[in-house]
């Protein structure tokens, strides 16, 4: 588990009742959670392990617009203001910046895509520039490297993933929200196709409304009620230093990803490498994934691990009286990849000599949940009333989380929705759409 993880209380007595509850305390639901509370909604956050324990902890912790599917963007937008917003209201920093990002490539299809995307950008009013080849090595000084060119997005920036949800589920409790971890919500109780109740292992909550935000385990837990919501999670590692000198806050090449974290650590990632392990789930729904694992990343390794037989991609069944796959695996902490790790710091090392033998403080593997198109379900559910699903980040999950919790607010409350949320909605894989791979 990442140690930097920020701790914070549980509410000592589950509510008998609440007009909504969110089953998974990631960044998206602790964002929903927020939003609902400061509505004045009575709201019980569920999280069978610790809040923000998974991916929400994991990531790089970069918050973009750039290169965003157009379908994301306006969404993406709404997000970037709620990082200031909501810090604003809660009056606790949760460790977003507007640093700006800076990438750098010497691979020509590359640099192509990204100009390509300025029309995009233009569209949407995303501040953004190419950068010359002189302009990139001037942001991203890397060692041996001639860049053909490179991007600056200039109003983007980070967040800090150890302190974003748990600092974001203490704001909604400020709102009246309860927060209940190591609770493990097992299943819906249904009547006449409607939510009526959350069951969970502590006991159960009536309510009318559910939001689903449960990460890589949303597709396992609405599968009992014959909700079809193909998800696939594929296995990252990334590495955390030490407090290290300066280079950079936000640098990204093809090689390697520099985060500076406000401790003054970095964390290291790589875009495009990644682990699909072969599970029961996976292979369900192999067919839709191909398209986007092709597109998206460009080194794949294929294996076997204990999630074909344990985790959300599991085949699993068990009943209301006996203890779930959620309580089974409380938190979801794949080992990292020693390859990935060994290719990250030569990327690291090679290019940037002032972080050669940095002391690795942590390295942790992790699940990205994602949809055949990479663009995440944020949708009411058909099959059943009052359920609702807020989950598929597809890798960029984090950044745009605020978003996604607010517009899944949105549909909860049956207030305005703050985007369009067609886009995202889940009947988009069964009613003849097109699924377009979504931009990385």
């Amino acid at each position: 588990m990442t140690p930097l993880l920020r701790s914070i209380p549980s509410d000592p007595e589950l509510p008998a009742k609440a007009d909504v509850v969110v089953i998974g305390a990631g960044i998206i639901g602790a964002s929903a959670a927020f939003s609902l509370a400061e509505r004045g909604l009575s709201v019980a956050l569920l999280e069978k392990g610790l809040v923000g324990a998974e991916q929400s902890s994991r990531n790089w912790g970069w918050c973009r617009r750039q290169n965003r599917d157009e379908r994301e963007l306006p969404l993406s937008g709404v997000a970037m203001d709620l990082w200031d917003e909501i810090a604003a209201k809660i009056g606790e920093d949760v460790g977003f910046r507007r640093c700006g990002l800076f990438y750098a490539t010497d691979n020509p299809q590359q640099l192509a895509e990204w100009e390509q995307w300025q029309t995009t950008a233009r569209k949407f009013d995303v501040n953004t520039r190419m950068l010359s080849p002189k302009e990139a090595h001037e942001s991203v000084p890397a060692q041996g490297r001639r860049w053909l060119g490179g991007v600056h997005s200039v109003d983007d920036g980070k967040g800090e993933p150890a302190i974003a949800a748990p600092t974001i589920a203490s704001g909604a409790r400020k709102f009246g929200a309860t927060i209940h971890q190591n609770c493990a919500a097992r299943g819906l109780d249904v009547v006449n196709g409607a939510v009526a109740g959350v069951i969970t292992e502590k006991g159960t909550i009536r309510t009318q409304a559910v939001l689903n935000a449960g990460g890589a385990w949303a597709s396992m837990f609405s599968r009992p009620y014959g909700v079809i919501f193909p998800q696939a999670s594929v296995r990252q590692t990334a590495v955390r230093t030490v407090p290290t000198v300066d280079v950079g806050d936000a640098l990204y090449t093809p090689e390697c990803s520099l985060t500076r974290r406000l401790d003054g650590s970095y964390t290291f990632a790589v875009s495009g490498r990644a682990t699909l392990d072969l599970t029961p789930q996976g292979m369900r729904y192999a067919r839709w994934f191909m398209p986007m694992f092709l597109k998206r990343l460009k080194a794949v390794q294929v294996g076997v691990s204990t999630s074909m037989f344990r985790g959300p991609e599991a085949l699993a069944r068990w009943t209301m009286q006996e203890t779930s796959p959620f309580e089974r695996m409380r938190i979801l902490d794949p080992a990292p990849s020693k390859r990935t790790i060994a290719a990250m710091l030569k990327g690291v090392h090679d290019q940037f000599p002032a972080l050669a033998g940095v002391t690795i403080a942590d390295s942790w593997g992790s699940y990205v949940d994602c949809t055949p198109d990479a663009v995440p379900v944020i949708s009411a559910v058909d099959r059943v009333r009052g359920f609702y699903l807020a989950a598929g980040g597809s890798g960029r999950g984090f950044g745009i989380g605020p978003g996604i919790g607010r517009l899944a607010a949105d549909l909860v409350a049956n207030d305005k929705p703050c985007v369009d949320p067609t886009p995202f909605r889940l009947s988009r894989f069964f009613d003849g759409s097109k699924v377009n791979v979504g931009a990385l």
